[in-house]
Order: C-alpha cells, then structure tokens, then sequence
C-alpha cells in the first residue's frame, strides 16, 4: 500500500506539472430539510420538529493532457462536513484526497444494500455494530474500472491505530458485473490500524423494478473475541419513476457471551421535482449484545435541493 501511496502522489504531481492552462469553473447547490422524528418510547424526546440545511461548493477543470480535476466543500448547518479533491485520468482510473467522506475502498462499499431511505441500523443503532469501516480524514484514494472489473484503494496516514511503526488504515475492494446482467459481486479487505481487522463481501441484482441485495461482514477486534459478523439482506422496489419503498435486516453476531443484535426496517421516498419526501422506520433489538436492551425510530421528512 505504501507503493501505491508513492505511486498516487507521483501521478498528481506529474498531472499538475504537465499543464500549462487550467480552465475551471465554480457552482454552488444547497438543501434544506424539514423533520418530525419519533424516538423509542424510553428516550427523552423533547422536541419532535427540526430542520437541517446544507450547501455544497463544487468545482471542476481540465488540465491539458486531458485530465479532470475537481473539488467539493460541503458544509452542514454553517459547520464543515466533508471536502474531497480529485483527478479523473480518464481509462487509467480516478485518484484523490477524500476528508471526511467514504470516496474509496471499503468504507465505500461498507454496506451495499439497496435502500429507499435509510440503512436499517441507522439512527437506532449509534455504535453502527457490525460495518467495516476505517478513518476517513483526509484519505488518500483511487477507484478504476478495467472492463467489467473495479479496482478501489484506500490509504490513511496516522489513522487509528499503528502498523510497522506507521499509524495508518488500508483496504482495498474489487467489484465484478459481467457474471450475469444485473448481477454485481464485490469483496473487500482492510486494516483498521492495529485495532480491527476488516473483511466484507456483497451480491446485488437489478431485474427491472427490484433490487435485492445480500451482504455478509466481519470486524475483528484484535486481542479480543468480541469479533462481530454480520448478514445483512434487503430488497427495494421503485413503484414508478417517483415512488420507491425498501426492507432490510441487518443482524450482528456480537461475540462471545453476547446475544446477536438485530437491527430491521422499512423505508420509502416520493420525489416530485427537486422535493422529497421520506419516511423511515427502524429498529434494533438487543443493542450491542444485551439482551433486552432495544431502540426505535421513526422520521417523516420533506427535503428541498436548490
């Protein structure tokens, strides 16, 4: 990985080199969102209303050996939330510096189930139990697709944990779609520093109308048997070209000495021009492995892009 980061960091600086004239150009887009959320009944709810907003900076260029660049800064009510840099090298793949975003590796691809809304283990599962993932500030990345096959790497320097006496988090992900039509395959591996070993595969089929997806992953915690695996399962269905509604199940074997958690839901969205609305119920049974310990939530919401 270490030679991959080389290679990377060579190839920007070559890129940004080899171009004498750079024509770019700046667009800003926003969102606004109301939402009236229902918490489990042994949460203190307070107020059920709230509204968020966001606004996105977007920026692109082409360089004179043909290459892309492009940049976002998102923020998310008046604070920063996520900035990325990228170079598309046209068929040679796309590299970049993602900060607080999953832009590559397993973190992308952490889990693939289709939804209409909301993961199932969302909002009433705060430990996010079970899904593979690694520090993401400022994470070097390249994703490229070599026929019916895609290649995605991830690199953080100083992550979580220490390797070789380098803090940094790895993994990689290939994906394949030319088994069946409709039919995607991907696995994936990765480093959570020293702390986690990371490992996740996922099927997902397309035949008109319906998405079904299956996805199994495994955290192992180094130095512990509190590893956990999961399978996960959902199907969406678009009802017409506004209405989609899903269902998933998102189970984690917690470990040694710990009940499996259980985490399920349903969700759904009309979209009528730039205007969304969303409904989501989700819940989760015996949360982090305790027997009896179980959440809620429910949220209906409206949201405008301008």
């Amino acid at each position: 990985m270490k030679n991959i980061t080389k290679l990377g960091l060579t190839a920007l600086a070559g890129s940004l080199v080899a171009s004498s004239a750079f024509a770019g150009a700046m667009s800003v887009s926003g969102s606004a969102k109301i939402t009236h959320a229902s918490a489990d009944e042994t949460e203190v709810q307070g107020n059920s209303f709230s509204n968020s907003k966001g606004i996105t900076f977007s920026g692109s260029g082409e360089l004179d050996n043909g290459y892309t660049v492009s940049t976002t800064y998102a923020m998310s009510n008046a604070a920063f939330s996520s900035s990325t840099v990228t170079i598309d090298m046209g068929d040679s793949g796309t590299i970049g510096l993602w900060n607080n975003s999953n832009g590559a590796g397993i973190n992308k691809y952490s889990d693939m189930m289709p939804t209409a809304g909301e993961q199932v283990w969302d909002d009433s599962d705060t430990d996010d139990n079970g899904v593979p993932t690694h520090d993401n500030d400022n994470m070097l990345g390249y994703n490229g697709t070599f026929g019916q096959i895609g290649v995605s790497l991830a690199y953080v320097n100083g992550g979580s944990g220490a390797k070789d006496g380098v803090a940094s988090d790895t993994s990689w992900v290939l994906t394949y779609d030319g088994l069946v039509d409709g039919l995607d395959l991907g696995i994936g591996m990765g480093e959570n520093g020293e702390s986690q070993d990371l490992s996740t595969a996922y099927l997902k089929y397309t035949t008109g109308s319906i998405t079904v997806g299956f996805q199994r992953s495994e955290v192992d915690n180094t130095g512990s048997t509190a590893d956990e695996t999961t399978n996960a399962a959902a199907l969406s269905f678009a009802v017409n070209e506004n209405l989609s509604v899903s269902a998933g199940r998102h189970e984690v074997d917690m470990g040694a000495g710990k009940v499996d958690e259980t985490s399920q839901g349903v969700s759904a969205s009309y979209v009528i021009g730039s205007t969304t609305i969303g409904f989501v119920a989700n819940s989760t049974d015996d949360v982090a492995g305790t027997a009896g310990s179980d959440d809620s939530y429910r949220e209906i919401s409206v949201s405008f892009a301008f």
